[in-house]
């Protein structure tokens, strides 16, 4: 928990509904007040690392931000060819009817009770320079026809709402006219970026990942260090000998996972599962230390940035002579692969359809990108009848399932997941219906904005996923969120632990890892957290 924050959760969920006195056309923000709120500016070296427009040191409460002499005819130029560029940035900028269907969607207004984090809301604030600068009834009526003059402090005013929002794209499951309020945000970040304006959290990845092969700037030979250990550690538990080969030339599969799975906690006790089915099922694959990283920071940045950052994972896949790929527990990289990929960098066609070598299935799903994501891979393993697993050695465990936004929302990834551990687990159960799947609740600090600085808009964002989580906590026991994101496994723990105390967080695969019975292996006494197995003979009571 960041040391500034110091606020109990019963003075945090205190929170004040009513519209503020000043109209929303006001820009103005008081950063200085607004602490814990906002994410520290992007510095100097890591803009110049990635060769973007205007590097230089800046904090948000500064008053001279240090603009770009022509900053204005910076920002009317972006639109303009966005407008032209993006027939769906136009639309959005138009269609809007203001219904509030959107209003109390978003997990930062809920949290937080400012009307500027209403979706509907916070696109005006860039809707209200495209009237005014781009229509004719704004040209003409100015602010009566909800323009406003696009000034410097407007440009704060994009700096703090356009950071506040993690492009969850909930708001947009409840739009009559299929607004995506996230591509809108993305929009706002691009022309913000063309200012040499943006977040550290975001641009420090992003960079790292250029220099090193992935977000953590873990360097090639400690990425193997690290995958090493985690076969010894995982022989210690199983008493197996398992594999981790990298860069093998001629692998059938090349493995991408999120660099926290093989460098921190809870991630890597997923990772010690990904190494134990792979052995079991004799999975001909490799890993790479170039292409060490499935996340793409560049989703929160730019369209350039994604494909600058999605093309390597394609580069090296090009290189080892793999078939196809295998894309792990990952969120926003499914994002990119599934929206994005095709058009940026696509089609992958140096690669084959991916076929499982084990099952013989087809992912017809995966014909364009070549890329199967592993809970895709692992229920096929199940459905067929491919592995082994005892779900009694998760009976400590009472497991409640969090949809990660991207997958569930942008590539439908919702009932393998759920499959998988009806299968690895013996006590499963639903969190309320109107916050999984498609209507899921967001961490609170996706896209890119899980770092401390902000941690009290985090953890105001994230009350509405940890009001769900303890109402099964409450209700069935629920001792443990899964989850199939590295950014979840990141920052659900400190929310969890400041809203839902004794509620634990892991990955899907570590739950399969615990119950996958492997050939040889020892008689299992713990976990792979080293926990002590505990089973209740099966006698399960799961929700159907």
């Amino acid at each position: 928990m960041a040391e500034h924050f110091n606020k109990k959760p019963e003075e945090v969920v205190r929170i004040d509904y009513h519209p503020p006195q000043k109209a929303w056309m006001d820009p103005t923000i008081d950063f200085e007040k607004k602490r814990g709120n906002w994410c520290y500016g992007a510095a100097a070296k890591n803009t110049k690392y990635l060769d973007l427009p205007h590097p230089r040191d800046w904090h948000p409460t500064d008053e001279d931000w240090k603009l770009p002499e022509n900053w204005k005819e910076i920002i009317l130029e972006g639109i303009k060819e966005r407008l032209e560029k993006y027939r769906s940035f136009r639309l959005f900028m138009d269609i809007c009817v203001r219904c509030g269907a959107c209003a109390d969607k978003c997990h930062y207004f809920i949290g937080s009770g400012d009307p500027k984090n209403m979706p509907v809301l916070r696109a005006e604030l860039l809707r209200s320079i495209y009237r005014n600068d781009f229509t004719t009834a704004g040209k003409i009526l100015g602010q009566y026809a909800g323009g406003r003059e696009l000034t410097v402090d407007v440009i704060k005013e994009w700096f703090y709402y356009f950071f506040q929002c993690t492009e969850c794209r909930r708001c947009s499951v409840f739009c009559p006219y299929g607004i995506d309020t996230a591509e809108i945000t993305m929009h706002a970040r691009e022309l913000l970026s063309l200012l040499g304006i943006g977040i550290n959290w975001i641009m420090e990845p992003a960079a790292n990942c250029f220099r090193t092969g992935n977000h953590l700037g873990v360097p090639p030979h400690a990425f193997k260090d690290n995958v090493e250990f985690a076969a010894d550690d995982l022989k210690d538990v199983t008493g197996v000998e398992v594999e981790t080969p990298i860069h093998k030339k001629g692998a059938e599969v090349l493995v991408i996972v999120p660099s926290a799975d093989y460098f921190g906690n809870p991630h890597y006790y997923t990772f010690l599962g990904y190494l134990a089915l792979f052995h079991e099922i004799g999975l001909d694959f490799t890993f790479s230390a170039y292409a060490s990283e499935g996340g793409n920071f560049g989703l929160f940045h730019s369209r350039e940035m994604i494909k600058r950052l999605n093309a390597k994972i394609y580069a090296e896949a090009k290189r080892l002579g793999v078939k196809w790929i295998l894309g792990c527990e990952c969120g926003h990289m499914w994002r990119v692969l599934h929206q994005y990929m095709d058009t940026m960098n696509g089609p992958a066609d140096f690669l084959e359809e991916p076929v499982s070598p084990i099952t013989g299935t087809r992912f017809e799903n995966a014909k364009s990108t070549k890329m199967v994501h592993i809970c895709e891979f692992t229920a096929d393993l199940i459905q067929n009848g491919k592995i082994k697993l005892d779900p009694r050695r998760n009976d400590h465990w009472k497991v409640t399932f969090h949809d990660s936004c991207n997958p569930a929302r942008a590539m439908g990834l919702i009932e393998e997941p759920r499959y998988i551990l009806r299968n690895a687990c013996n006590y499963f159960y639903e969190m309320p219906e109107n916050t999984i799947k498609e209507q899921t609740f967001c961490c609170g600090s996706g896209s890119g904005l899980g770092t401390d600085e902000n941690l009290e808009m985090r953890l105001r964002g994230g009350l509405p996923r940890a009001n769900a989580v303890k109402y099964v906590r409450d209700k069935h026991g629920v001792n443990v969120l899964s989850c199939i994101c590295a950014i979840d496994k990141a920052t659900l723990p400190d929310l969890l632990k400041y809203w839902v105390p004794d509620v634990d967080v892991c990955g899907v695969h570590e739950l399969v890892g615990n119950a996958l019975i492997m050939k040889g292996e020892n008689e299992r006494a713990t976990d792979l957290r080293g926990t002590p197995i505990k089973t209740n003979g099966g006698q399960g009571e799961s929700q159907p």
